[in-house]
């Protein structure tokens, strides 16, 4: 009996997960290895931080995606490198794995430019504990405040949120909703109207990569919620209990949202392959790492050619498309058939910045803006969540907060104590490893 070829795919993020599916029903073995044991949703991260949906609506447990697959197989592991002259991937306290073929779908980590304290104090959110952490301290930070009102001209209430993409403009609305439709009532006996939200974007514009107007629907939207929007402002350093921006403005804050750009992981710095920008490992057109033809980069962690000069963004789309594209090559490859190269197809861009507006960039040229691009971003993120159980609870979610303007999730979860982002009388949660392996 023939040995099935062995494929390892790093990461259970949207690249990896749409390797291994594409894999999943082939004559080979996948290996799937996560330092979780479950794939998240990312674009709702910011939901789950602002206490808009539960942890268990934006993750779904790997082993269940491939439960009744027996040629796929798990492991929870930390990736600690790649030994690409043997063929091994190397894992933290757990024996190497051996492979054939290997795609790469290590995710990103938050890339702060070396801004002093950014690294340190800035709450990044790209993982669950991230999204969890940031939920615990916003939802401390007023309990502190209704505890001792004076805080409040401290700055305990000042939320800043650093980058005007999609991310940063999705939480700077979310929290401005979050204050102003549920913290009004919650904290009846707080004046949470003297809370500020600050969002802060380095270029002319917010959501640079959209549309102009698209840019300034966004802007006006926000201001409409009472988010104060800094544009062609830097921040130069950051402190426990303040923010300096470019020209010396000083913003007395506890929360300091970085939203600001991405970088490839460890992994990607480990190995001895060249880089291109943020750290991003520079792959062939058909995602082929140079001089290891049976390794693949995909997602974030990729430095992809668009075919015309430039460089493909760290978006979902490219992720999954990228994985799929990779497991084809893997499939030609034993099949000894030639290679294709890559081509993304660009879907449009959706950003959403609070109830009944949103953004949408369409790439036959059409722009969609309030209600329309709102309601088609809700049903794009519905079809595209893992698992018809994430899907119902999502959606029953919505439809609640829609209705009755109520978030479940308001729950201070914390389980460990840390120091470094202190809180007035209180902990705060532990930072964890930026060094993830999801795409």
């Amino acid at each position: 009996m023939a040995v099935r070829p062995h494929v390892v795919v790093i990461g259970a993020g949207f690249g990896g997960l749409a390797a291994a599916k594409r894999l999943e029903d082939e004559a080979v073995d996948v290996t799937v290895i996560d330092r979780h044991n479950y794939h998240t949703f990312q674009p709702l991260l910011y939901q789950v931080a602002t206490a808009g949906l539960n942890t268990a609506d934006v993750g779904y447990a790997v082993r269940g995606l491939f439960r009744r697959q027996r040629r796929v197989f798990f492991r929870k592991a930390q990736v600690t490198g790649i030994d690409l002259d043997r063929r091994r991937v190397e894992l933290r306290d757990l024996p190497d794995v051996p492979y054939d073929h290997l795609i790469v779908a290590a995710g990103s980590r938050c890339n702060t430019f070396g801004i002093p304290g950014a690294d340190e104090l800035a709450f990044p959110l790209y993982t669950l504990e991230e999204a969890v952490r940031l939920r615990n301290h916003v939802i401390s930070l007023f309990e502190a405040a209704s505890a001792e009102p004076g805080l409040v001209a401290e700055g305990v209430l000042t939320f800043v949120v650093v980058g005007g993409g999609p991310t940063g403009v999705e939480v700077a609305g979310a929290l401005a909703e979050l204050v102003e439709k549920v913290f009004a009532d919650d904290f009846h006996d707080l004046d949470v109207h003297r809370s500020r939200i600050v969002l802060v974007e380095q270029g002319d514009r917010l959501l640079a990569a959209f549309d102009e107007h698209s840019g300034t629907y966004a802007r006006a939207a926000l201001e409409r919620r009472g988010v104060e929007v800094r544009t062609g402002t830097a921040v130069e350093s950051v402190a426990v209990d303040h923010v300096v921006l470019a020209g010396g403005e000083v913003l007395h804050t506890r929360c300091l949202v970085w939203a600001a750009g991405v970088q490839a992981g460890a992994l990607a710095q480990a190995l001895p392959v060249a880089r291109g920008r943020g750290g991003r490992i520079v792959v062939h057109r058909d995602l082929s790492v140079p001089g290891y033809p049976d390794v693949y980069c995909v997602g974030d962690i990729a430095d992809i050619d668009d075919g015309s000069g430039g460089r493909l963004p760290q978006l979902a789309q490219v992720a999954i498309q990228g994985g799929r594209h990779a497991a084809e090559q893997v499939l030609r490859t034993i099949e000894r058939r030639p290679r294709a190269d890559f081509h993304y197809l660009d879907k449009g861009t959706m950003a959403t910045i609070g109830r009944r507006a949103a953004v949408a960039d369409l790439p036959i040229g059409v722009r969609l803006r309030g209600m329309p691009a709102w309601l088609a971003w809700l049903l794009l993120h519905l079809v595209y969540l893992v698992g018809v159980r994430n899907r119902v609870s999502v959606f029953i979610n919505w439809a609640w907060n829609y209705l009755t303007w109520d978030r479940g999730p308001r729950l201070i979860l914390r389980p460990e104590a840390l120091p470094h982002t202190p809180i007035p009388h209180s902990d705060a949660a532990p930072r964890t490893d930026q060094a993830g392996t999801s795409a």
